[in-house]
C-alpha cells in the first residue's frame, strides 16, 4: 500500500492513534496519555473496529499503570471495568482486557507489579502480530474456498462496513480477504456499501481501496436488490463484532439486510473473524446488546442539521445476522459451514 499510516502505535509511553472521524480528507494522530483519553478514544470513534478496539484496550490499560505505578489489583480492574464500558457490542473488547487482568493477576502474585506496564505493551504488540498472521490465514481459507465454489477467476465482490487494517491494525478480516484475493489476481471489482450513518465504507474501506489501487465502487444500502438481482455480486464478505454460540452474528447495521437479500439471490455471504470475536456465553444473537449511538449522527452531516428541529433518530449501531442466513464462518482455525452450534464448537474446540 502507498503511504499507510498506522492506526496504532505506542511511543515512549504515549498511545498514538489515527483519527478515523477526519478520514479520507485529514490524516490526524491524537495523542492518549491516559486511561481515560483511551476511553475517550473508543467512545467517540477515534478508533473503531472489534479487534482494534481491544488492542486499544490493552494499551489504555498500560497507560494506567504507567499514570499509576501504586495501584492496587481493585484499582487495575476497575481501569478494567471502566474502558470495557466505552463500546458495549464489541466483544473483542472485553476479551482483550480479561487476558490483560490475567497478567496483572500474575504481577501481582510475583510481586512484579514494577513490570506491569512493560509486560502489557509487549502483550499489546504480540497480538498485533499474531492477528496479521491469523488474519493472512483466513484470507488464504477464504481463496482457497472461493477458486472451489466459482472456479480459478476474477470475482466481484462486495462488503460493508470498514474490516481493513484501519479496523485491525495489521492486515484486515474481511478486507484482509478482498486485499489478498486482488494480490492472487482474483479481483474484478469491489462494491463497497457506503455504510450509514457514520459512512466507515465510502470514508474508511475507499480510503483503503484507493491507497491498494483495487477497482471499486460505492454503492448505497438500498442498492443491494439491484446488484444481485442484476447478477453484479459473486460474494460478500462482512467482519463481525461478535459472534454467539448458535453462530448469529452482530456486525455494523445493515449487515442482517445484506444477508437477507444473499441468501434470497443465492450468493454466498461470509463472515471473517478471529475467535476474539466468539462470545460463547451467550446462545443465541437475541442476547448480544445492541449499542444506540446520538441520533444526530443520522439528523446531521458534519455538524450541519438535515433534518427538520423537531425531527428524532433512532441509531442503533448493529445489528444481528442470523445464522441461517450465513454461508459460513471464516476464522483463523478454518471454514465453519454450515454454520451451527455443533459445527462452531467442533472447529474453534471451545465448550
Amino acid at each position: 500500500m502507498k503511504n499507510i499510516i498506522k492506526p496504532l502505535s505506542w511511543n515512549n509511553g504515549v498511545l498514538n492513534l489515527l483519527d478515523q472521524r477526519l478520514l479520507p480528507l485529514e490524516e490526524v494522530i491524537i495523542e492518549n496519555h491516559t486511561v481515560e483519553d483511551a476511553f475517550n478514544s473508543i467512545k467517540d470513534m477515534v478508533v473503531r473496529g472489534a479487534p482494534l478496539i481491544g488492542f486499544t484496550g490493552i494499551f489504555g490499560m498500560a497507560l494506567f499503570a504507567r499514570s499509576k505505578k501504586d495501584a492496587s489489583f481493585e484499582e487495575f480492574q476497575n481501569a478494567a471495568d471502566y474502558l470495557n464500558s466505552s463500546r458495549p457490542t464489541a466483544v473483542n473488547l472485553a476479551y482483550e482486557l480479561d487476558r490483560c487482568m490475567e497478567i496483572i493477576k500474575e504481577a501481582f502474585e510475583a510481586k512484579t507489579i514494577d513490570k506491569i506496564e512493560v509486560d502489557l505493551v509487549n502483550f499489546g504488540h504480540a497480538q498485533l502480530e499474531l492477528i496479521h498472521r491469523d488474519n493472512l490465514s483466513m484470507a488464504n481459507t477464504a481463496l482457497k474456498d472461493l477458486e472451489e465454489r466459482l472456479g480459478k477467476r476474477k470475482y466481484r465482490i462486495m462488503t460493508l462496513c470498514n474490516t481493513g487494517y484501519l479496523a485491525c491494525g495489521p492486515m484486515g478480516t474481511a478486507l484482509g480477504v478482498i486485499s489478498h484475493l486482488f494480490e492472487n489476481d482474483r479481483i474484478e471489482h469491489v462494491y463497497a456499501s457506503e455504510t450509514r450513518p457514520y459512512m466507515q465504507g465510502i470514508r474508511l474501506t475507499s480510503y483503503e481501496l484507493k491507497k491498494q489501487e483495487i477497482p471499486h465502487d460505492i454503492v448505497v444500502e438500498g442498492s443491494f436488490s439491484y446488484l444481485m438481482k442484476n447478477k453484479l455480486i459473486d460474494a460478500i464478505f462482512i467482519g463481525a463484532d461478535r459472534i454467539v454460540r448458535n453462530g448469529d452474528t452482530a456486525n455494523k447495521i445493515g449487515s442482517s439486510t445484506l444477508s437477507i437479500v444473499a441468501k434470497h439471490y443465492g450468493v454466498p455471504f461470509f463472515v471473517v473473524a478471529p475467535t476474539s470475536s466468539f462470545d460463547f456465553t451467550a446462545e443465541t444473537g437475541i442476547e448480544i446488546p445492541i449499542e444506540m449511538r446520538d441520533q444526530d449522527e443520522i439528523l446531521s452531516i458534519r455538524g450541519n442539521r438535515v433534518a427538520p428541529l423537531e425531527t428524532t433518530a433512532l441509531n442503533p449501531s448493529f445489528d444481528v445476522t442470523d445464522a441461517n442466513c450465513i454461508t459460513g464462518i471464516i476464522c483463523e482455525e478454518g471454514m465453519i459451514s454450515p454454520v451451527s452450534k455443533e459445527k462452531l464448537l467442533m472447529v474453534t474446540g471451545r465448550e
